[in-house]
């Protein structure tokens, strides 16, 4: 079960909005097939970030894969505390594990994103639950 009040990618982030600003990590789908992650790079505050462009990269044991912006804007927060202790993705991947936060002019990206009921659906059809 996904969390209603976030919305999803094809690629398996996730993001919640909080007036103008958008927090975002990936869902708990995509931390359970990476595995033990053992590097993550994310982009600094102040950077400006593009929806459907990588934004970062996390790697595990198994493969390295590129973090995809659900929406476009600004970087104002990149959690530290994640990049210290990789194990939270694993954990805790819809809270404590979120990963930046971005301050968007408008919510047009957020809107276009899956809901969770789509989200879950997307799952079953890629054979994934």
């Amino acid at each position: 079960m996904v969390p209603a009040e976030l919305r999803y990618t094809k690629s398996h982030e996730w993001a919640k909005m909080d007036g103008g600003r958008v927090t975002v990590g990936i869902t708990a789908f995509a931390a359970e097939q990476l595995g033990d992650v053992v590097f993550l790079e994310l982009p600094a505050v102040g950077e400006s970030v593009e929806a459907e462009t990588p934004f970062g990269v996390v790697e595990s044991v198994k493969a390295a894969v590129d973090l995809n912006c659900p929406v476009s804007g600004e970087v104002i927060e990149v959690n530290e505390d994640l990049t210290a202790n990789l194990e939270l993705l694993g954990k805790d991947s819809y809270s404590s594990a979120w990963m930046i936060k971005i301050k968007t002019a408008d919510d047009a990206d957020f809107q276009n994103l899956m809901s969770a009921e789509e989200y879950e659906k997307f799952l079953e059809e890629e054979g994934s639950h």
